[in-house]
Parts: C-alpha cells; structure tokens; sequence
C-alpha cells in the first residue's frame, strides 16, 4: 500500500488583524498560498463579539483558495467554534466531524475531523488553550485522552495555539506521553518570535519529515503569530 504523504499547517491568524492593526482576510489567504498545505488548523477564525462571524469570508476562500472550510455546524455565521476551525483541499473528503467541550477559566473548545486523503483516512484535533497553566493543564488531559482513544482508529494530529511559554512543561507534558510534540520553531510575535506558541503533535502511526516556522515579509504583517507547518507521512 503506498504511504501517504500531506502538508498541515497551524495558524493563530488574530482575527484577520494584522500587525499594522488593519483587519485584512485576504493577506490571510495569501500568506496560506505562500504555505501550500493541505490542511490548515486556524485559531481566532472567527470575531470575538456580536454574531461571531467569520474573520474570512466565505466568499473569498472560494474565490482565492483552493480550501473549503470543515463545516462545524454550530453557529451560522461563524466559520469555526471558539475561534477554532479547519481548511481542507477541495480534493480531501470530510468523513466526520465535531466539537469537543474542554474545562475553561475563558471560553475555549476544540474542534476535531476524520478526514479521507486519498483513502487513507486521518483525525485532526484543532484547538487554542487557556492563558492560565491550571487550565491549560485540565485542557490537554482532556484532549489527549478523548486523541489517545481515537489514534486506535486512525493516524491522529494535534495542532494549534498552546500558549505554553515553556519548552518542555506544563501541557507540552501532558501530550508528550502519548504523542511526539514538534517544535517547529518561535512564532510569537511575528514581529520579533520569542516563544514557540504553536504546536503540532502526531501519534506513533505517524512519521514527521520535516517542520517549521512560515516566515514571509506578508506573515510577519498578517497576524501576531507566524504560521507552524508540518510534512507528514502515514
């Protein structure tokens, strides 16, 4: 059976405001052509107040990328649920999908997808974690739990927004028990990047090739936060 290779990506994209305090979904989407993934894990994807809606348009994903987001199906007018939402290549198959509620001091979740690349099928878990390391904590043990029962199906990643300053503690602990934690380099802020935020993490099912830190002149005004990026083979 030949092994599969995909690119996934992990993007904390604040909203579409970038550093130049402009809001600018299209920067967005050209900075995710300039990555080239198949699939891109988002945090902050949706607007905090009001109706939530989407920071990208429907419309100019369809117009300008090659994605199609994973339809959550919770609020309308949002594209992900607390901010978390998936991209996936218009060639990718959307098996299954669901949010997962997590223990919160800020409102937080996590989304999760089974998809099919080419028949071989995948789960990805997409989240953004608790400022406070209590929580963030509480947070991983969930999901590395709910992660660690699901990778007996299917290969599993785990990406996104950790807001672990550390290098090798609190919930990168957590998840290093069951899952190989890559660190793809410092991509807060993007502006100067001190701290490795942003995380992907892969079961045993999984090798990784090769990762790292999207730095582009259009990143580092895009967002506060640099993309992380991932190629992987199953």
């Amino acid at each position: 059976m030949a092994r599969t290779e995909i690119k996934i990506a992990s993007y904390n994209i604040q909203k579409a405001i970038g550093t130049d305090f402009t809001r600018r979904p299209l920067r967005i989407l050209n900075v995710l052509e300039e990555i080239d993934a198949d699939i891109v894990v988002l945090q902050e994807a949706d607007r905090r107040f009001g109706r939530r809606q989407s920071a990208l348009p429907a419309f100019q994903i369809e117009a300008h990328t090659n994605y199609v987001p994973v339809p959550l199906d919770v609020q309308r007018d949002s594209m992900g649920w607390h901010g978390n939402a998936i991209l996936v290549r218009k060639t990718i198959t959307v098996e299954h999908h669901d949010i997962i509620h997590i223990p919160y001091l800020e409102p937080r979740g996590v989304v999760t997808a089974t998809l099919n690349i080419s028949g071989q099928r995948v789960s990805i878990f997409g989240m953004h974690l608790d400022l406070s390391g209590l929580w963030r904590n509480r947070q991983a043990n969930v999901i590395a739990d709910l992660a660690k029962e699901q990778q007996r199906q299917h290969p599993t990643i785990l990406t996104g927004d950790l807001n672990e300053w550390r290098s090798n503690a609190g919930c990168l602990k957590v998840f290093a028990k069951n899952f190989t934690v890559l660190d793809c380099g410092r991509s807060f802020h993007s502006n100067r990047p001190v701290a490795s935020l942003d995380r992907i993490m892969h079961c045993d099912r999984i090798e990784a090739l090769e990762w790292g830190v999207h730095r582009s002149s259009l990143a580092t005004r895009a967002s506060d936060h640099l993309p992380v990026w991932a190629r992987m083979r199953f």
